[in-house]
């Protein structure tokens, strides 16, 4: 099984879930079945096949953020020591020429990409253009309105 990149940042927001899931909503949900199951025939229960339905979706995130965290591959960015080049884990700090506008992502697993945070997928068009990069560098990225050219600014590993 190939390993999936994960800051230590998400990796923990994974935990954080996994542990609210086990300890809060399956124990929620399994007294929801019961008090339903209280109240009778259960063919025409509306709330037995809510929770049910919502124990069907408890146990199979559950088992997904479970082989998410089996399959990680932890990256603590402050650790990193890419001379400069931007890697998984890297904050980069972008200009784009034409407009001047200035932009910072840092470059995070699928599960923790968020772009309104500045957080971006690391197969996304722009994290594939800029990694490898250094700063000075200018990165080329295909977008719906065109080719975007972004001048690397700085790279840090925080």
């Amino acid at each position: 099984m190939a390993t999936i990149p994960i800051t230590k940042r998400g990796a923990e927001k994974l935990r954080a879930e996994l542990h609210q899931l086990k300890t809060v909503d399956r124990p929620w949900v399994i007294n929801a079945i019961s008090e339903a199951r209280a109240q009778g025939d259960l063919s025409e229960n509306a709330e037995y096949e809510v929770a049910k339905d919502r124990q069907g979706f408890i146990e199979g995130r559950i088992q997904e953020v479970e082989g998410k965290l089996s399959a990680a591959q932890i990256i603590d960015p402050a650790e990193l020591d890419a001379g400069g080049k931007v890697v998984f884990g890297s904050t980069v700090e972008l200009e784009e020429e034409e407009s001047g506008e200035a932009v910072k992502y840092q470059i995070v697993g699928e599960d923790e990409a968020d772009l309104k945070l500045g957080l971006i997928n690391i197969s996304s068009p722009i994290a594939r253009a800029l990694i490898g990069k250094e700063e000075g560098d200018t990165a080329e990225v295909q977008a719906p309105g065109g080719l975007k050219r972004y001048e690397i600014v700085a790279v840090r590993y925080i």
